[in-house]
């Protein structure tokens, strides 16, 4: 029986040290995304330091690329490169591949928790208030952090989405 032909509620949930270290690589993949996206942004733009309109126009681009690369992922197989690596697959439950309505609720509530997690280290370092910095990423740790609270050990975006991560043994 391969991983693909388990039932998705039999598998169990990835530890959340498994999950953290998959999200680390992740970044890493995402930072060449970037990276190469923005050369991309700035030959396309002639060479123009990305101000204003143009500033906003290259967040949205490489907001898009993002999501196209974990669509694309998710879409295909429930797993990007990180989670293969790490042995670990989005699945919703009652379907056989991950729905793309789902997908895409799924990265929206990611990228709101992560995107409030940057911003609330950002704002801890700009003020270097050690109550600020407290209160903002306790906050903005809400949506990883619902993993220590949930019954399935899953996160708050997993949550709502409808969606699960579960571990695929090895062959």
């Amino acid at each position: 029986m391969s991983p693909d032909d388990a039932a998705p509620a039999a598998l169990p949930t990835p530890s959340l040290g498994r999950r953290v270290a998959a999200m680390v690589y992740e970044s890493v993949l995402l930072a060449a995304i970037a990276f190469f996206g923005g050369v991309l942004f700035l030959f396309v733009s002639g060479g123009q330091p990305a101000e204003g309109w143009l500033r906003i126009a290259q967040q949205a681009y490489l907001l898009a690329l993002f999501a196209t690369y974990f669509l694309w992922c998710w879409l295909r197989g429930g797993q990007t490169l990180a989670m293969k690596a790490w042995r670990i697959r989005l699945v919703a439950p009652g379907h056989a591949r991950v729905p793309p309505g789902v997908a895409l609720v799924r990265f929206l509530w990611a990228t709101l928790f992560v995107g409030l997690f940057l911003l609330a280290v950002a704002w801890a370092f700009k003020h270097r208030d050690p109550w600020i910095a407290f209160l903002t990423l306790g906050l903005a740790g809400l949506g990883p952090g619902w993993a220590f609270f949930d019954r399935d050990r899953q996160f708050l975006h997993d949550r709502l989405a409808g969606t699960r991560l579960v571990q695929i043994p090895k062959d």
